[in-house]
């Protein structure tokens, strides 16, 4: 396949982007400074300038673009960049999409299982409307801006609702793991929220499977939802650390801001659509994902 794929640079991004070179797809890689190789082109979301022949021939676009919600502590400066990043990206390359005579047949767009907001211990699916909460309302816009390639009758569009990715190095696990080995890992708050988590192997097998499954709207991409303390445990086990000292909810504010309702929220997220689509996990537990992101040495 011929696969243009917008925020390469990213955890997933970056992973996902080799997977789809080994397999032998022509990846086209959209990047907003000066191009540096054959695969780059170069695109500018800020004054909406995508040139749509970028896009001729190809039978998928992919876009994992967006500034990072937890990189930097939310103020409402940082809100409009993380808002705009996304919805700016989106619109663009939804409403190019639409305009183009032979669009590309499939627009994975990235999104968030953030879209339900706090659901403590209640199930989700991906049924279930859009929450309350600051990020529920960041995906309804981010979501939305994909309108005009929804709308066109031979594009399917398939939002990949993401929750925590759980990765070697990086994402979540960034700043938790060091503290894990050092012995000091252990609750967030209580440590009783759901925490809607995939493997970055998953989450790459994954978005591969929808280029091809016949599956439309929201998409959860998450394996079996856990406790946040159950997936700490899991990790200190596999170091031979002892989990037990809590992160206090109040510390957890300080240090974070609004970003700390994103992890001491509890969201049950059920990957129900991927699961009837055919899609099996490689790490479905807890345990596995331990594994994954610890592997013996």
């Amino acid at each position: 396949m011929i696969v243009v794929l917008a925020g390469s640079s990213g955890l997933i991004g970056t992973a996902l982007a080799q997977r789809l070179r080994a397999e032998g797809h022509e990846l086209r890689r959209l990047v907003r400074r000066p191009t540096q190789g054959p695969e780059e082109r170069t695109w500018d979301p800020a004054t909406g300038v995508l040139d749509p022949a970028h896009l001729d021939g190809a039978d998928a676009v992919i876009n994992l673009a967006g500034a990072g919600v937890g990189d930097k502590r939310l103020t409402d400066a940082r809100k409009r960049v993380v808002l705009e990043s996304r919805t700016r990206t989106t619109g663009l390359l939804a409403r190019t999409v639409a305009g183009l005579d032979a669009p590309p047949r499939v627009l994975l767009q990235g999104s968030a299982t953030g879209a339900y907001g706090y659901r403590g211990d209640t199930p989700v699916t991906e049924d279930d409307p859009y929450g309350d909460s600051y990020l529920a309302g960041v995906v309804r816009a981010w979501e939305g801006a994909a309108a005009p390639a929804v709308e066109h009758p031979d594009v399917r569009v398939a939002f990949l609702r993401t929750g925590i990715v759980l990765a070697p190095s990086g994402g979540a696990l960034g700043r938790l793991l060091p503290l894990i080995r050092l012995g000091l890992g252990g609750p967030l708050g209580d440590g009783r929220q759901f925490w809607s988590w995939i493997t970055l192997e998953d989450e790459v097998r994954a978005i591969l499977h929808l280029l091809d499954a016949p599956v439309s709207g929201p998409v959860n991409l998450t394996a079996e939802p856990a406790r946040q303390l159950d997936l700490v445990r899991a990790l200190a086990e596999r170091l031979h650390r002892p989990a037990v000292l809590p992160v206090p909810a109040f510390a957890m504010r300080l240090a974070l801001g609004q970003f700390s309702d994103e992890i001491l929220g509890s969201l049950r997220a059920e990957p129900a659509v991927l699961r009837a689509s055919g899609f099996t996990h490689r790490h479905p537990t807890a345990q596995a994902a331990a594994a994954f992101v610890l592997p013996a040495s």
